[in-house]
C-alpha cells in the first residue's frame, strides 16, 4: 500500500488536518448513526422504549471501546513498522491480526450472549425494562463481529495514513440505518430497531471489504501468520482496549447511580450520552490520528515531528471545543425536546451541561496528550492515566456525593472534577515520556558517532 501523507518531511498543520478532519467527519457520521435509534425510538415508542435503549446502551459501549481499542493496538504497531519501513514485516502483522481479530470477537459474542441478563441485572435494569433491553443487547450482538472487523479495517487504512475511506463508509452505514430503523420499528416494534442496525453493520462491512479488494491495498496471506507477532499484539491491544473502555464502564456505573432517581432522570441522562458525543468525538478525532502519526514520528526516530503535531492538534482542540462546548450548553434544553418531549428530563440534561461543560476543553487536551503517548508504543501509561480519573476519581465521588444527598447535580459534578484530574495527569504522563525518548535518541546518536 503506498502512503497517502508523508507524515515525516510534510507540513505539520496540513497532515495533522488531512488526517484529523476525514476522522472527524466519520465520527460525526457515527454519531448521526447512533442518534437514529434514539430520534426514532424516542418518537415512535416513548419514554418507556427510550429508557430501555439507555439501559442496553453501556453494553454496547464497552463492545465498541473494546472493537476500537484493540484495532488502535493494532495500529500502534503496525504504524511504526510503516514508518521504519518494514513492508514485509507490516504484512504479517495485518494477517496474523486479522486472524487473532475474528477468533476474539466471536469469542466475546459467544460468552455474552450467556451472561446477557447477568449483565443487565448489574446495571440495576428495572425490572419493566428488562425483556426489551434483553431483545435488543441479543439482537445486537448477532452482529458484533461485522462492526469489530470495521473498525479492525479502519485502523489498518489509518496507519497507512488514509482516514478519508472510513467517511464514506459511515455514511454509507448512516443512511442505511436511517431508512431501515423506521421501517422496522413499523413492522417489529422496539426489536426492529436492533434489527436495521445490525443489518447496516453487516452491509457497511461488505462495503468496506469490497473496496479493499478492488483497490488491493494489502495482500492477505496465511503463510503470513506469524505466532510471535500475537503477544506483542496483546501486550498493545489489551491496555489500549481497556483503555477506550473505561469511559464506557465508567457510564455503566453512572447508569445504575441515575436508574435510582426515576424513568425521566435516566432517560435524561441518556439525552446527556448523545449530545456529548458533539464534544467528545472532536477530541477522539486527535487522539485517533495522533496516535498513528506519533507511530509513525516514532518509528523514524523523529520526536521533534512528534511534538509538533502535538503542539499543532493541542491548540486546534481546544478552539474547535470552545465553540462546540459554548453551543451545546447554550442549546442544550431544545436539543433535549428533539430527542423525548419531556420537560423534566429536558432541563435535567441543561442543569447537566452547565456544570460539565467546561469540563470538554480539558477532555480536549487529554485525548491530544493519550493519542500522544499511544502513538509512542506507550498504551500502559495512558490506560494508567485513565484508570486514575475514571476509576479512582469519577465512580468513587460520583457515587459518594449522590449518597450524601447532593443528588444528581452531585454525580454530574464529579464528573467535572475527573476532566480536571484527566487533563492535569496526561499531559505530565504524555510530556515526560517523549522528553525521555528523545534524550535515549540523542544519546544513541551520540555513541554511533
Amino acid at each position: 500500500m503506498n502512503l497517502k501523507l508523508d507524515f515525516i518531511n510534510g507540513d505539520t498543520k496540513k497532515c495533522l488536518a488531512a488526517m484529523a478532519l476525514p476522522l472527524m467527519a466519520a465520527l460525526f457520521l457515527n454519531m448521526a448513526y447512533n442518534l437514529v435509534d434514539s430520534l426514532w425510538i424516542g418518537n415512535l415508542l416513548g419514554e418507556r422504549a427510550y429508557a430501555a435503549l439507555i439501559n442496553a446502551t453501556p453494553v454496547i459501549l464497552i463492545l465498541n471501546s473494546i472493537a476500537m481499542g484493540a484495532s488502535n493496538g493494532v495500529s500502534i504497531l503496525l504504524s511504526q513498522a510503516v514508518g521504519a519501513g518494514k513492508k514485509e514485516t507490516a504484512e504479517k502483522m495485518i494477517t496474523t491480526s486479522l486472524l487473532a481479530a475474528i477468533v476474539f470477537s466471536l469469542g466475546l459474542t459467544l460468552l455474552l450472549e450467556l451472561l446477557l441478563r447477568p449483565i443487565l441485572g448489574l446495571l440495576g435494569t428495572p425490572d419493566e425494562l428488562m425483556p426489551m433491553a434483553y431483545q435488543y443487547l441479543a439482537i445486537y450482538l448477532s452482529g458484533y463481529l461485522a462492526v469489530f472487523l470495521y473498525c479492525y479495517f479502519t485502523a489498518v487504512l489509518r496507519s497507512f495514513g488514509n482516514s478519508v475511506f472510513q467517511v464514506v463508509a459511515i455514511l454509507i452505514c448512516t443512511v442505511l440505518n436511517a431508512v431501515l430503523d423506521p421501517v422496522f420499528i413499523h413492522l417489529m416494534g422496539f426489536r426492529g430497531a436492533a434489527v436495521a442496525t445490525v443489518l447496516s453493520q453487516a452491509l457497511c462491512l461488505v462495503f468496506m471489504l469490497v473496496y479493499l479488494a478492488r483497490k488491493k491495498c494489502f495482500r492477505l496471506r496465511l503463510q503470513q501468520f506469524d505466532r510471535s507477532l500475537l503477544l506483542p499484539f496483546i501486550a498493545k491491544g489489551v491496555p489500549s482496549a481497556f483503555q477506550q473502555s473505561i469511559p464506557a464502564i465508567s457510564t455503566s456505573f453512572l447508569t445504575s447511580l441515575v436508574t435510582g432517581y426515576g424513568i425521566s432522570a435516566l432517560a435524561a441522562y441518556g439525552i446527556t450520552g448523545k449530545l456529548e458525543t458533539i464534544l467528545f468525538y472532536p477530541a477522539m478525532a486527535f487522539n485517533m490520528a495522533l496516535t498513528s502519526i506519533v507511530g509513525q514520528c516514532t518509528g523514524a526516530e523523529r520526536y521533534d515531528r512528534a511534538r509538533d503535531y502535538m503542539k499543532a492538534s493541542l491548540l486546534s482542540g481546544t478552539a474547535l471545543l470552545l465553540v462546540l462546548s459554548a453551543l451545546v450548553t447554550g442549546f442544550a434544553r431544545p436539543l433535549a425536546l428533539l430527542f423525548l418531549d419531556s420537560s423534566q428530563a429536558a432541563e435535567i440534561v441543561a442543569v447537566y451541561f452547565r456544570i460539565v461543560g467546561a469540563g470538554y476543553l480539558l477532555n480536549a487536551l487529554t485525548n491530544c496528550f493519550l493519542g500522544s503517548l499511544n502513538g509512542m508504543g506507550r498504551p500502559a501509561q495512558s490506560l494508567l492515566c485513565m484508570v486514575l480519573y475514571y476509576l479512582v476519581v469519577r465512580m468513587p465521588l460520583a457515587w459518594l456525593l449522590s449518597h450524601l444527598g447532593f443528588g444528581l447535580e452531585g454525580i454530574w459534578t464529579a464528573v467535572l472534577i475527573s476532566h480536571v484530574i484527566a487533563a492535569a495527569a496526561s499531559a505530565f504522563a504524555a510530556l515526560r515520556q517523549l522528553r525521555d525518548q528523545k534524550a535515549v535518541s540523542t544519546e544513541t546518536e551520540k555513541r554511533h558517532l
